[in-house]
């Protein structure tokens, strides 16, 4: 596997720079760039997500689809106003976009297409041997759901909506790449490399964390974790994404490009819906505790992440934080 490009400098601990390097590490955040990218990043998700404040409806607007999609693209126009005012007459530094050529990441890309699938089910696992989840593989949950929405019994087997949602989350996710690149670009592309002045696991973390409250404009309102108080929600998701923002921003910087966090975050969005489909009828499923979005889930991301941090330092040097 690629070696992350910023190294520690022997004699004075801080990271060094070299020529053919990919990945941009600063001595020190730009302060003024900083303020700048995480205004318009969080101004502009706020702005998109008003609609769902002032109709009163919340999640529930016409149209809430379209204006979470549009907000997943509001860290790139962060980046792009830093690029635009601050840094006009700078070079800009790499964010990972221009990939140094799919042979460097392929591997990384398939990890992160793969993985999201898999670290489900697992959490499905240990969620139900902890009494957190109710399975039924007979699929009454799913049966009910569908009859629920379509007031008609299931003309097919459950089974085959099983395998054709396990299929189309392997596929169909696909088409969450260009959104979740709207907000990779930003996070891993851009702010991450920022903040690696201050050592590698501040920098996944601290992003980790910024990631997490920018979604307070839709948290707030419900989403993900309808069965708890709003601000029980942000703080599960500060959890959840600082969590997920090292596993991908580890991706990042070993691939030397952001394109293996988008794919990341795209099968991430696209395997969520996973637990309902195995769910016994009646039992309720708490975000909090199932799947990625809960303890179990974070759980099996981290040994998944240890696991393959020790397989690549065996291979290749690991930066100090």
């Amino acid at each position: 596997m690629p070696q992350l490009a910023a190294e520690q400098s022997p004699t004075s601990g801080k990271p060094t720079h070299h020529q053919n390097d990919r990945v941009h590490t600063p001595t020190r955040p730009d302060l003024p760039a900083l303020a700048l990218f995480l205004l318009v990043s969080f101004l502009g998700a706020w702005l998109v997500a008003s609609p769902l404040w002032l109709s009163g409806q919340g999640l529930a607007t016409p149209g809430s689809t379209v204006l979470l999609i549009a907000m997943m693209f509001t860290p790139s126009l962060g980046v792009l106003a830093v690029r635009l005012t601050l840094r006009r007459n700078r070079p800009n530094p790499p964010t990972g976009f221009r990939s140094p050529g799919i042979r460097r990441w392929w591997g990384w890309a398939l990890v992160a297409w793969l993985a999201p699938l898999a670290i489900t089910v697992l959490s499905l696992v240990l969620a139900t041997a902890v009494g957190s989840y109710e399975p039924d593989f007979t699929l009454s949950g799913l049966s009910q759901l569908i009859e629920q929405q379509t007031g008609a019994p299931l003309p097919v087997s459950p089974w085959t909506i099983v395998i054709a949602q396990l299929v189309s989350s392997l596929v169909i996710g696909w088409l969450n790449v260009i959104p979740a690149l709207g907000e990779e670009w930003g996070w891993r592309g851009w702010l991450l490399p920022e903040l690696l002045g201050l050592g590698t696991w501040p920098a996944l973390i601290i992003s980790g964390v910024v990631w997490g409250l920018w979604h307070a404009p839709v948290i707030l309102l419900g989403y993900n974790y309808p069965n708890h108080h709003p601000v029980v929600g942000l703080l599960l998701m500060v959890c959840f994404c600082t969590a997920l923002s090292v596993v991908l921003g580890w991706m990042r910087l070993r691939s030397e490009s952001v394109w293996p966090a988008a794919i990341g975050h795209a099968f991430v969005n696209a395997a969520a819906g996973l637990p309902v489909l195995f769910v016994a009828a009646g039992a309720e499923i708490d975000n909090a505790s199932v799947g990625l979005l809960g303890w179990t889930g974070w759980v099996i991301t981290g040994i998944a992440f240890l696991a393959g941090w020790r397989l690549t330092k065996s291979r290749t040097p690991d930066p100090a934080p």
